[in-house]
């Protein structure tokens, strides 16, 4: 029993040695990865400083549903990666609606730190010097052309940078039903009522509308802004300063004009006062409706619902009543902007510098492709473009292009959809239109500051 009670405390005493000795080497190792001793600073700052490295800054960011594409997501993951910036995101709807959240959380302090909004009137009516981070002086903004960089500065301070592509507004239409009809693309209106007449006789539907979401009854009035200043060409000149209106000026009255037509002669879709924008896409890639007047936008949707069907998709100008007159109405990308009340303006900034970084741009290029011709310098359309992205580069190349009016003027009347909404739904003729709009205009001048008697 003896031997036993020997064996007993021996091996007690050996198990509590070896404890001992492990705690010792343990606390011998923690010392060596915090220790400030003078044999191990360098090996213990490297270790620190690659901590520091793989520390993810996240960064919130508040756009449309629309935006959130695969090419955007695959920039969001590079970025995460290259650079430590993870990208949290906050979806809020288009149009009006979209807009009026923009405005209350930017009232009440409750902003993303990066936001996504449009570039042009828009962004000059949420007063950007208050608001968002003036962007002059970093290095990024250098590869802005100077075109897209007027159309997000205020009083000299540039506030954003492009989303991605410009692009344009037009008649999108299905190529496939065109060669069917034996049908040429128009260079006159008279011409395209003459299309639309011969498609309403094939069983077709002329004219695509879409007045369930009201925003895009505003197309023929916006993309026929390259003729109203290729007649008119001080309008936007005038128009800011109050003394060219829509109801004075038949060049710019035209375009409620030919909304009414498209309703006074029956080209759209019969359930056109309710129709979506997504029911849009879908009878212009399938050919049931041969004409949709829209943003070349239009074209990622189709591509991602209807891939083996986007090549059939072109797209022409709005014609003029005059052939010698014929080129696009161009929109400029959308802008990020960084709230002024972020704590993480330096990481929003280098958000930004990625996003607009050749590397970011062929990435995004490989999974959303370009909607028309880029703003960035240096940049320019791949060989794989959308067809009806093709079709603009005559136009950009001879230089038939010219910037709708709500990015050469920071006038844009809110109520606009409503109106044209009222004009394609005959509920309101052309000219009480233009004087409504006119109306419309003047409060928001006023509420600019602008000068107007």
């Amino acid at each position: 029993m003896r031997h036993y009670k020997f064996y007993y405390f021996s091996l007690l005493a050996s198990l509590l040695f070896c404890a001992l000795l492990l705690v010792g080497c343990n606390s011998s190792s923690e010392e060596e990865t915090t220790s400030n001793g003078e044999g191990d600073t360098d090996n213990n700052s490297t270790d620190t400083e690659e901590a520091a490295e793989d520390e993810i800054t996240e960064i919130t960011l508040l756009m449309g549903e629309a935006d959130d594409t695969e090419g955007f997501r695959a920039v969001m993951n590079a970025m995460e990666e290259d650079i430590g910036i993870k990208t949290k995101i906050e979806l809020r709807p288009g149009g009006p609606e979209g807009e009026n959240i923009v405005k209350t959380r930017l009232a009440t302090g409750e902003m993303s730190d990066i936001m996504l909004f449009n570039s042009g009137s828009l962004l000059m009516a949420l007063n950007p010097e208050k608001y968002f981070v003036d962007l002059s002086d970093e290095p990024f903004v250098d590869r802005m052309m100077d075109s897209y960089k007027e159309v997000v500065s205020s009083n000299g301070k540039v506030f954003g940078i492009p989303e991605g592509s410009s692009q344009v507004g037009g008649w999108l239409y299905n190529k496939r039903v065109y060669e069917e009809l034996g049908l040429e693309v128009p260079k006159t209106w008279d011409e395209l009522m003459e299309n639309n007449e011969k498609i309403k006789e094939a069983g077709k539907v002329a004219v695509i509308g879409t007045y369930g979401e009201t925003w895009t009854s505003q197309l023929p009035i916006l993309a026929d802004y390259y003729n109203v200043q290729a007649e008119v060409s001080n309008f936007a000149e005038e128009y800011t300063a109050g003394t060219a209106k829509f109801a004075n000026t038949p060049q710019a009255q035209r375009g409620f004009e030919r909304i009414q037509e498209i309703h006074d002669r029956g080209f759209m879709n019969e359930d056109y006062t309710v129709a979506t924008y997504d029911q849009g896409r879908k009878m212009l890639a399938e050919g049931t409706g041969v004409h949709y007047p829209m943003l070349t936008q239009a074209l990622q949707n189709i591509n991602d619902n209807y891939p083996e069907l986007v090549d059939d998709i072109g797209v022409f100008p709005q014609p003029s009543d005059d052939p010698d007159v014929n080129g696009h109405t161009v929109w400029m990308p959308n802008a990020y902007l960084i709230n002024k009340e972020s704590d993480k303006i330096e990481a929003a900034k280098k958000w930004m510098e990625y996003f607009i970084s050749d590397k970011a741009i062929e990435l995004y290029e490989s999974k959303s492709k370009s909607i028309g011709p880029y703003v960035i310098e240096g940049v320019e359309l791949p060989e794989d473009s959308y067809t009806a992205v093709k079709d603009l580069v005559p136009y950009f190349e001879s230089g038939n292009v010219a910037p709708a009016l709500e990015f050469v003027s920071p006038i844009k009347g809110p109520n606009l959809p409503q109106i044209c909404t009222s004009v394609g739904s005959g509920q309101l003729i052309a000219e009480e239109a233009a004087e409504m709009y006119d109306d419309d205009v003047e409060k928001q001048a006023k509420q600019l500051g602008l000068d107007w008697d």
